[in-house]
């Protein structure tokens, strides 16, 4: 945490890379957080690098350097900690000496393709954020006649049972048979968006593939397979320094 001044309670626990802000939040309103000895009861505090702040506990120490990995999820994982319903989760199939990461964003169980990782709470929220304005791409493979008109006026949005989709640019790559491959690129990333608007123009979708998000790329990784980005891409990327608050520079 900053040495010159405060931050919220839950920022820090987020750049220590324990859990998310919002997570942070819940864990201090169950009581798992202590700031000098005294169990916090709101999320509504600072605290400065003299403080001690414990979880569960355990002392929490200061925020590791930033670091950020493409995944290639496969299809049938879900992207959260724990399933209640017992399926396989993507953190459960992390190589073993990977740190405690955060997902930017989320792929529902049948998609596939590039999910970042990182140990940065701040960094996985600011990335989730539509400001950012970063593109998500993404390969569709559909079932049914696709109508190129129809795609070319996504470009202006749709509405779909009351919620209102943004922009989205969709184009026809090949067909063969009855499915058909299609390109979109969307900057939103509502919960299940491509699938929802995709049946609405009477389609579904039986393979999607996440291809980029941002300027990060899948590229040529396996399927399950995880790459650290170098400390210079995420310099050149996304701006992180030493100086910017809530932020560390990575190592190089």
């Amino acid at each position: 945490m900053s040495e010159n001044k405060g931050e919220r309670i839950a920022k820090v626990l987020a750049r220590a890379g324990l859990c998310s802000r919002r997570e942070a939040e819940r864990w201090i309103t169950a009581g798992r957080v202590s700031v000098n000895g005294k169990v916090l009861e709101s999320p509504a505090i600072t605290v400065s690098a003299s403080d001690q702040v414990v979880v569960d506990g355990k002392p929490v120490g200061d925020a590791e350097p930033t670091r950020l990995w493409r995944y290639h999820k496969p299809p049938g994982l879900m992207t959260t900690n724990m399933d209640p319903e017992g399926r396989a989760t993507v953190f459960e199939r992390l190589p073993k000496d990977m740190p405690r990461v955060l997902s930017v964003g989320r792929l529902d169980l049948n998609s596939e393709g590039l999910l970042l990782l990182t140990n940065d709470g701040e960094l996985s929220r600011r990335l989730e954020l539509p400001e950012m304005g970063w593109t998500r791409k993404y390969r569709v493979r559909v079932h049914g006649h696709v109508d190129e008109d129809k795609l070319a006026r996504l470009k202006k949005g749709i509405t779909i049972d009351g919620m209102r989709y943004a922009s989205i640019e969709a184009h026809l790559e090949q067909t063969t048979g009855h499915n058909s491959w299609v390109a979109v690129t969307l900057r939103e990333g509502k919960n299940r968006e491509i699938r929802r608007v995709m049946e609405a123009l009477g389609l579904s979708v039986n393979r999607l593939i996440r291809t980029a998000y941002g300027p990060f790329q899948l590229g040529n990784l396996v399927r399950g397979g995880v790459a650290e980005m170098p400390p210079k891409v995420l310099r050149e990327n996304l701006q992180i320094k030493s100086e910017r608050p809530g932020y560390r520079k990575p190592r190089a």
